[in-house]
């Protein structure tokens, strides 16, 4: 069993930056691969960007190339999503998600196992 907590969320005007982290316990993340999803009000959630464990490989949205970056600290059993020139139809709730599988079928929400709580990314325009 993975817990994941996340932080780092909040309120940022457009054009500006945050660091989301996501934080596990019982379980050493370097043994899975970490995704980011996010849900904005009325639509469906939506993949990010994920880290894949077995190949140190990076995967992105298009809408968020080239201005997100997923990373990870292995000593502090940590992955975090920096995200820059954020734009206001970034503005949704965040999910980091643990998986146990490879890279086939990484940005379809259904193949992680274990996911955080969320939390709020407002941008404001």
């Amino acid at each position: 069993q993975v817990q994941l907590v996340q932080s780092g969320g909040g309120l940022v005007q457009a054009g500006g930056s945050l660091r989301l982290s996501c934080a596990a316990s019982r379980r050493t993340l370097s043994t899975y691969s970490v995704g980011w999803f996010r849900q904005a009000p009325g639509k469906e959630r939506e993949f990010v960007a994920t880290s894949s464990y077995s190949r140190e490989r990076t995967y992105y949205a298009n809408s968020v190339k080239d201005r997100f970056t997923i990373s990870r600290d292995n000593a502090a059993n940590t992955v975090y999503l920096q995200m820059n020139s954020l734009k206001s139809e970034d503005t949704a709730v965040y999910y980091c998600a643990a998986r146990s599988g490879g890279d086939f079928g990484y940005a379809n929400s259904i193949n992680y196992n274990y996911w955080g709580p969320g939390i709020q990314v407002t941008v404001s325009s």
